[in-house]
Parts: C-alpha cells; structure tokens; sequence
C-alpha cells in the first residue's frame, strides 16, 4: 500500500525516501498533511460546478506530470478547484490551461493545443509541469505554512529531474517565491540577492555539487495566464510564446 502523510514530518520523510518520480507521485496523490486543503479539494470535488456535476472529480492533490527526462520544468502556483482538482491533471480543464497549452503546442512543448481531461491523449514534448502546491486551495492562495508542508514533494521532484533540466519556468510570482526554498533544498546554488520576479525576469542557478554537468540552469518569470491577467491583457499569446521560446532554446542548448 502507498504510505500516506498525516503531517509534516511524514511529507519531509516520503518525499525523501520516494525512490523514483512514479512513486513520490503515488505518494504525492494521497497525502492528507493539511486539513484546510484536504477538506476544500473534498468539498469542492462533492458539490461540483454546474456545468460538470455530472463529472466524477478527481479531488485528490495533483502529483507533476510530463516527460521523467526533461530540459524544461514548468512551475504553476497550485491546481484550480474545477480545473486540475477535477481532471487530475495540472493546468487541465481550464481557462489558465486553454491560454497555456496553446501557447506550449505552437512552440513544440506540447503535442495538442487543447487540455481538457487526463485521457486526451495530450503529452509534454521535452518538459515537465508541477505545482509549489499540489491541492486546489480556496480562493487559490495557499497559507505560507501550507506551502511550507508541500515543499519537500516539489523539492525531490526537482531533484530527480536535475541530471536533465536546464531551463526552469515559474508562471506567476507565488511560483516564483516558491520555487526558491524548493531549489536549495535539491542542493542548487541560488544568486545573492534573489532576483525580483517580472514577466522575463532571468537568473542563473549553479547545478547542485552531485550534478554531472556544471552549465547554468536558467530560472525565467513568466506572468500566470490567469483569467485577469489574460482578459486585462496583461499577458498576450506573444507574451507567453516568448517566454517559452526562451526557455525551449536554453534548454536545447
């Protein structure tokens, strides 16, 4: 049976102790450590919105998805409640998801320009999706202590994926600041002072001492495609087309 985390301290010792991505997945699916979250995504995944409450939700935490081998990882803040915390797929069956997958689909991260349901058929080209968060929280903000408790499941996540990463993506500035602990956690050297987050905002990480390559890992900014952000135009297509340009480049470099 996949061990479940009733706490901190069982999150730290999992996380750690997940031999492989599938596993710390399993593990990562069925954790229970936070009670706030735990009873939201529940709730949420019980009462459903209208328009999907014929759907079966899936209203457990989301684990990362994608390539086990990629040059880029992709960070998103936490699932939404109708969106990833019903598909069981992050970015999946949502506005946020619609603006993004095109976007990675026009410059080749991404198979499909749609993400509607885990059973489309839809694949990562080359990258790697996950969340500071892995629970659709209410109001989708998260608590500090709450994105304390979910570090480590990201923090092995990047681990296992360093020998291949070389571009990280952080989409909104709560993955920005998330991201940070999470990196020296996997044993990156992080710059003096941390760099602000910005649309396109760059800094170079020094690989952990056990990587086999010594090249910089580049971190990039790149606005949320949130509804706000989208329908004040904030973000453009172009904008998110960019940034991934950017980071499909490096990562190929």
């Amino acid at each position: 049976d996949t061990p479940v985390a009733h706490g901190t301290g069982d999150v730290v010792e999992l996380a750690a102790k997940a031999p492989d991505l599938d596993e710390l997945s399993a593990r990562q699916s069925v954790c229970r450590a936070c009670d706030r979250l735990v009873e939201w995504r529940e709730k949420v995944a019980v009462q459903r919105r209208r328009a999907f409450a014929d759907e079966e939700y899936w209203g457990r935490p989301i684990a990362g998805w994608g390539e086990p081998e990629p040059r880029v990882l992709i960070v998103g803040l936490a699932p939404a409640a109708h969106g990833g915390n019903r598909t069981g797929r992050i970015f999946t069956g949502d506005r946020s998801g619609d603006w993004l997958f095109a976007s990675l689909h026009r410059v080749g991260l991404a198979a499909l320009p749609t993400s509607v349901h885990a059973g489309d058929g839809q694949r990562l080209i080359g990258a790697r999706m996950a969340a500071t968060v892995r629970c659709a929280p209410p109001d989708n903000r998260p608590t500090p202590l709450e994105r304390t408790t979910c570090l480590p499941w990201l923090a092995r996540e990047i681990e296992m994926v360093e020998p291949s990463v070389r571009c990280i993506v952080c989409l909104g500035g709560f993955a920005w600041q998330g991201v940070w602990p999470a990196l020296k956690q996997a044993g990156y050297g992080i710059p003096r002072p941390r760099p602000k987050f910005g649309h396109g905002a760059e800094a170079e990480l020094v690989p952990p001492p056990s990587a086999a390559h010594r090249d910089p890992v580049l971190l990039l900014g790149c606005y949320h495609p949130s509804q706000q952000n989208t329908f004040t135009g904030r973000v453009t297509e172009d904008m998110l087309d960019d940034a991934f340009i950017r980071a499909r480049d490096y990562g190929r470099a």
